[in-house]
């Protein structure tokens, strides 16, 4: 079993920066803005042979249960409850504060061991804090900076014995184990959906178009911090979920506005996190809210979704809002045929995150995009299919000369990319491009997925005899 770390304490005291030098990467935003960390961030941690999971929780705060702090605050006291120790985090520059100290009070009341850490310690301006921690009655406080990386191996001497622990109660192989596999190989040999190899699902949208409220239902649980709020998720959140013994890595991101409206820079380092998820996903499932469908910032993120050549689900959610749903769903389709002509075919799906309506479908729909995602068509059907094509509609004459398509194959999948080579690439109308791509979309049955297709001008033997 592998031990759980929740990293607690007030705002702005460096959790989410000692989260990144746990893991070794800026998976969490980091601002200088306190309360930037809203939901719980789990991710896979290691210090010297050390290998643990760690919690990144939002700041604690005194304040109504139903209010967004209240809210978030309920997120931190869960992953205290399933955590096997809490790292309680204070700021010794800024010494004690009445925070820490009510805070401090409810970790002595938890079960969950508590481990002391008095960060932002080095120099001679963390002293004063640092001594100021001994008042607080959690044991000796260990002195870090998790900005600069000092105090970690007394950190690691302190929670060996808890990973050690961990590790006996279910044995040492159930611990995070090596592997001699390259990732590289493991993705190419293990199919999607796999333990090795989950299939990578982010969710997009415009905010308050309900992503976390769906993530939620999927899972069964309120993982997801939700409220009436727009913009609560900052912070792309990972979760891992197991469907119909298939494995699936759910993204969370934050909402995608226009980015004219985009100023400040918390909510920027916000979207440059949604669009990583993006480019890092398999699969990307938009949210429309049914309500307000197809606006152009909708029609902006697909474009992005399908420019960064991913598979594409759209997902009208709170569909139980709407009252005539065949004049809706009419609607749909003629809004589908008309703006997204690059994603023809694109499945679409009615859905209710709210009531968990129409939950299996949307995985099918993202299980079945992924297969059309990866699909290949061999050369031979390609030559063939081209053949026919330029029987019926050859490509027009460019200064009386007509353009020759002599060969076409498929080099690489995800998405699918074709190559014509031809005698003169630079000539061919667009129009005639999106003929073919067309062509190759019914033919191939490709619905739905973005498809490349560039040309290439082949090589002429006797251009070096002349």
């Amino acid at each position: 079993m592998v031990a759980k770390v929740a990293i607690v304490g007030r705002p702005n005291v460096g959790k989410s920066t000692l989260f990144n030098r746990l893991v070794g990467k800026r998976l969490a935003l980091v601002d200088d803005t306190p309360g930037v960390t809203r939901d719980r961030r789990v991710g896979d941690a290691r210090l010297g042979d050390l290998k643990f999971q760690v919690i990144d929780t939002a700041g604690l705060e005194e304040a109504a249960a139903h209010s967004l702090e209240g809210r978030m605050r309920k997120q931190t006291e869960e992953a205290i409850g399933e955590a096997d120790v809490a790292l309680f985090v204070i700021d010794a520059r800024s010494g004690l504060t009445p925070t820490d100290e009510t805070f401090a009070d409810l970790l002595r009341k938890s079960p969950t061991p508590v481990l002391l850490l008095a960060n932002k310690a080095e120099g001679r301006a963390g002293e004063g804090g640092l001594l100021e921690a001994y008042s607080l009655g959690l044991g000796d406080p260990i002195a870090i900076s998790a900005e600069h990386g000092e105090g970690l191996a007394d950190l690691y001497e302190a929670l060996r014995p808890v990973v050690d622990a961990a590790e006996e109660r279910e044995g040492a192989d159930t611990a995070i184990a090596e592997t001699d596999v390259d990732v590289e190989d493991v993705e190419e040999s293990a199919p999607a959906g796999s333990a090795e190899r989950p299939l990578r699902i982010a969710i997009v949208g415009r905010p308050n178009a309900g992503k976390s409220t769906l993530i939620n239902r999927v899972l069964g649980e309120e993982r997801l911090l939700t409220g009436p709020e727009a913009g609560i998720t900052r912070d792309s959140i990972a979760v891992d979920w197991v469907w119909k013994d298939r494995h699936v890595k759910l993204f969370d991101t934050a909402g995608l506005r226009r980015k004219a409206r985009v100023q400040e820079k918390l909510e920027k380092l916000s979207v440059a996190d949604a669009l990583r998820a993006i480019r890092f996903a398999e699969v990307v499932i938009v949210t429309l809210d049914t309500t307000i469908s197809f606006e152009k910032q909708d029609l902006q993120i697909i474009d992005l979704v399908a420019r960064e050549g991913r598979a594409v689900v759209i997902a009208l959610n709170k569909w139980d809002l709407v009252e005539d749903r065949a004049e809706a769903m009419q609607a749909v389709r003629d809004a589908s045929e008309r703006y997204l002509n690059q994603i023809r075919g694109v499945q679409i799906v009615t859905l209710s995150g709210l009531h968990g309506q129409g939950l299996d479908k949307l995985l099918d729909a993202a299980f079945k995009a992924h297969e059309v995602w990866n699909r290949r068509v061999s050369t031979s059907r390609l030559n063939r299919w081209l053949d026919g094509v330029l029987t019926h509609h050859p490509p027009p004459a460019v200064s009386g000369r007509r353009i020759k398509l002599r060969y076409m194959t498929q080099p690489k999948t995800r998405p699918p990319h074709f190559v014509v080579f031809c005698s003169k690439p630079d000539n061919l109308p667009e129009s005639y491009t999106r003929y073919l791509v067309n062509g190759l979309r019914e033919t191939f049955d490709m619905p739905g997925t973005p498809i490349r297709l560039s040309y290439r001008k082949g090589e002429n033997p006797y251009h070096s005899k002349r």
